[in-house]
Formats: C-alpha cells, structure tokens, sequence
C-alpha cells in the first residue's frame, strides 16, 4: 500500500468513498460536478491543507482522508491537525487499512510539528469509535455543529 497525496485523477474514487459508506461504488460512474472540482483545486492549492488516499499500489485507492493544519494560539501557539472525511472502501475494511491510513496522517502531522491531532466521529459510528480508541485516540471534548 503506498499513501500519497491524492491527485485529481483520484477525485472520482474519492467522491466514490464519500459518498457511498457502506458500499463499493465504482468511480467510473461518478460524476465530478463543478462543485467538487472547484472544492479539490481549493484543497489542492491550499498549504494548510492535504487530501491523502492509500493506493493498493496500481492507482486503486482504498483509503482517503483530508488533514488541516490549523494554527492558534491555544496549546502555547502550536499548530494542530483535524483530520476529517476518513473512509477505507466496505469491501477491504478490516485489514488494517484504515489502521495504515491513520497512523500516516498522524506521522505527517507528527513530522510537520503539530502537538495535537484531532477528530470528530458521527455518533452512531460506534465502530469507528473503537477504532480510533485502539489508535490511542481520547474522547475529550463534546463536539458541537451547526449546519448553515
């Protein structure tokens, strides 16, 4: 498995791990709109940011995640990274890909400086909370969103 920064001949596959949780949705059949292209070129251009995918080694992407950097001044003005949109196809789930996926973001994270890593999880992911408690992951904080 290689993980590397997703490129726009990814997009398809990525909108396809997004979009489709449960199932295998094949990246040929969707449609990149002008919405998601322009929201990649922004991510893409944007230093604070990285859209990272884990290829089975031939181009197949299994795994995505995005990582922002974001500075403050909380944590004695250290840089943190919240990491979001975390997907590993249904099919290859439970063999350590997410797993791979994870511990390399945090790495980066690590390697860039950042003294936190954070997350936030939908509630009725109760997997994915034991997933990312086996990581060493804490819940800590409530977590609170208001859609616009």
């Amino acid at each position: 498995m290689i993980l590397r920064p997703a490129g726009r001949p990814d997009l398809p596959a990525i909108i396809a791990l997004l979009t489709d949780e449960e199932g295998v949705a094949d990246p040929a059949a969707v449609r990149v709109d002008d919405a998601y292209a322009r929201a990649f070129e922004a991510l893409d251009g944007d230093a604070r940011n990285e859209m990272l995918v884990l290829d089975e080694g031939d181009g197949t992407v299994l795994g995505y995640l995005q990582i922002t950097y974001i500075p403050g001044l909380g944590r004695h003005g250290q840089e943190r990274a919240l990491i979001e949109g975390v997907r590993v196809r249904a099919d290859r789930r439970g063999a350590g890909l997410g797993r791979e996926l994870l511990t390399g973001a945090v790495g980066r994270a690590a390697d860039r400086g950042c003294t936190l890593v954070q997350l936030t999880s939908d509630k009725r992911r109760t997997g994915a909370h034991r997933f990312y408690t086996s990581l060493g992951f804490v819940r800590s904080h409530d977590g609170f969103k208001l859609g616009l």
